[in-house]
């Protein structure tokens, strides 16, 4: 989520990143802000988004976020993978009580 968004968006700081994704998810997921931060060091630790130091909208300094070749090469990894899990969980989920296909 936190690749998409920043694809869609382009850098953003961690807050900007978790309400982006509330937003999107109709408020399904809601972020605090320990999960955000650790999710932001592991992808960064990956490779997957650098990070930089700017100011935010209201003035205050923040550290921005993007994605980098490297991670966009993930999210479209990641992207096949979940398109076919959902397939698979479309098809499991569309077999009838008792297990009878017709």
């Amino acid at each position: 989520m936190v690749l998409q968004t920043l694809v869609a968006m382009g850098p953003l700081h961690g807050y900007g990143i978790a309400r982006r994704i509330e937003q999107v998810s109709g408020e399904e997921v809601l972020l605090n802000q320990g999960t955000i931060y650790a999710s932001l060091v592991r992808l960064q630790q990956r490779g997957w988004i650098s990070a930089q130091w700017g100011v935010s909208d209201n003035k205050r300094k923040a550290k921005f976020y993007a994605i980098t070749r490297q991670g966009r090469k993930q999210l479209a990894q990641d992207t096949a993978y979940w398109k076919r899990l959902t397939s698979v969980m479309r098809r499991v989920l569309a077999i009838p009580a008792g297990g009878n296909e017709k």
